[in-house]
């Protein structure tokens, strides 16, 4: 979101799912694996791939639609902007460049020119651990294509870069036109079902809904207005700010709803610390998962099949959810906060899902045409300024959000950390098909397609220390350790581990790296130093 918000004013997927398998001729995959991650998508990228669409995946790991590709670019990790940057000198250098879009639509392009000029192909691919042949190709190819779609997941964004990883996408799309057109765009998938929604609704340290500016006089006071109370003037903490402060003894209370950070977030033996910190906890949960076990209090949770409200998708679509069932605990979620609220001297009543909704779009612009009554029936993209407009399907037609695009040239930012003699494998992390972040291993049926962890090794470093498919391997960090079964495969680089997050038993997130993103703040899970001993 941060870096689509500075460089197009937007922070959201720019165009619609269908297109893939409609009007893409050319797909660009960087940092996303989208069969195992987003299993859908990836299934319209392969139709469209075998409908006669190319295909170019950059990624380290050998992912399944490596086979559907035309190119793959198997980069070394933390490498991506040297690669954007190789491929947007060789853009220059030929003339391929949309010379009308980047003078009409764009600013600061001479100071992009400056930078990727540091770029040459030998160096950009050399930095990259791929051939200049390959770096030519794939330049020439995105250029030279009318209709081509960026996608990329957290593979760009978990890195100490990850913001301006995302600017550099963004930088090479504007630089190409690739951008306000059907079949073009840059595409981020969500990791979830509803992030792009909790975000769309001011779930951020910054922003009211709509990413609305709370540092902003005016929509402040329109908010107190509605809302009936002072608000803070000032940026609120990011969740690696919060488990800091809890920490440091500075934040004394924290309520978690629906998250499981002791697995799920970076450096976990620190945030397990940071939980033992704090005066108060309060987790709302299915289940009795690690993190609720350092608790005061747990509240029962309802989940998406006893809940009626809006799910918004990773393509800004709205789309209504009804309960299936009445909820298990008696009442759902939203409601339960509404009960807190009150009790703490601010009283929320509401009758329904679709009030809430209506306070918000009331206060949204963006949202403003969007009720219930019109999701009963259809599902909507944003912007949606009024109850007559259709909805927007690709954004940033005419002009960008912010007006003109902005390019923001990056230099290449080495990871955090690094492989060296002490720790000399690097580590990388992941999602597999089979789980679905760390919520389904409760599933008895899932479990037993795939009960364990399986790290990753390729076999020339299984040969040279003895491992074979029966093997256990303890796997240390500088912040702590696991225990794992591996697969041989050469899938993964000589010299890399590659590991899910989704087992209790083997928390993964006990080796990732401290490291983040200065702007987000979003953990390094892609790039950590392991050594690894055959048990």
């Amino acid at each position: 979101m941060a870096g689509l918000a500075t460089t197009f004013g937007s922070g959201a997927m720019t165009n619609p799912i269908y297109e893939i398998t409609n009007e893409a001729e050319l797909m660009l995959l960087i940092g996303t694996n989208a069969t195992e991650a987003h299993p859908v998508i990836g299934y319209k990228m392969r139709q469209a791939a075998r409908n006669g669409a190319k295909m170019v995946v950059c990624d380290p790991r050998r992912i399944d639609l490596v086979d559907e590709a035309d190119y793959w670019l198997q980069i070394k990790p933390g490498t991506d902007i040297p690669l954007i940057n190789g491929m947007m000198h060789i853009i220059i250098k030929e003339g391929l460049e949309d010379k009308k879009f980047v003078e009409e639509r764009t600013e600061n392009y001479e100071e992009l020119k400056a930078v990727v000029e540091n770029y040459p192909p030998e160096k950009a691919a050399e930095m990259a651990g791929i051939s200049v042949e390959d770096l030519y190709a794939v330049a020439r190819l995105y250029a030279t294509t009318d209709k081509a779609m960026i996608f990329y997941t957290l593979g760009i964004t978990e890195h100490i870069c990850g913001t301006r990883n995302v600017m550099s996408i963004a930088n090479l799309a504007m630089l190409t036109g690739h951008i306000g057109r059907p079949g073009t765009g840059v595409c981020p998938m969500r990791g979830q079902n509803n992030v792009q929604g909790a975000c769309d609704m001011g779930a951020l340290p910054n922003v009211y809904p709509g990413y609305q500016a709370v540092t902003n006089p005016d929509l402040r006071e329109k908010f107190e207005k509605a809302w009936g109370k002072e608000l803070p003037n000032k940026v609120g903490l990011k969740i690696p700010e919060m488990f800091e402060a809890a920490y440091e003894g500075q934040v004394k209370a924290m309520y978690i709803l629906g998250e499981n950070p002791v697995l799920t977030d970076p450096d976990s033996n620190h945030i397990r610390k940071a939980l033992e910190n704090l005066d108060f906890l309060v987790v709302q949960e299915l289940f009795l998962t690690e993190t609720a076990e350092y608790a005061d209090v747990i509240l029962p949770a309802a989940s998406f099949a006893e809940c009626d409200g809006t799910f918004t998708n990773t393509e800004r679509r709205v789309q209504r959810v009804r309960k299936a069932i009445e909820p298990i605990p008696g009442q759902a979620n939203w409601e339960t906060i509404c009960q807190m609220a009150t009790r703490m001297g601010y009283p929320m009543n509401y009758a329904h899902p679709t009030e809430i909704w209506d306070e918000m779009s009331s206060l949204t612009p963006s949202m403003a045409g969007v009720n219930y009554q019109r999701l009963e029936n259809e599902s909507l993209q944003w912007p949606c300024p009024t109850t007559e407009h259709p909805g927007t399907p690709f954004l940033h037609s005419g002009k960008f959000t912010r007006g003109l695009g902005l390019f923001q040239p990056s230099e290449h930012i080495p990871p955090g950390e690094m492989p060296d003699k002490d720790y000399p494998f690097l580590l990388s992390t992941g999602r597999i098909l089979y789980h679905y972040n760390v919520t389904t291993p409760y599933s008895p049926g899932i479990a037993s397609v795939w009960d364990k962890e399986l790290a990753e090794f390729h076999p020339l470093d299984a040969e040279k220390m003895g491992l074979n498919e029966d093997s256990q391997v303890k796997i240390t960090s500088r912040r702590g350790e696991v225990v794992s079964a591996i697969k041989i495969t050469d899938r993964v680089q000589p010299g890399m581990v590659w590991m899910s997050f989704h087992y209790a038993a083997t928390p993964t997130n006990a080796l990732t790296s401290e490291h983040l993103d200065p702007i987000t703040g979003t953990g390094e899970y892609k790039v950590a130093a392991v050594r690894v001993e055959k048990l």
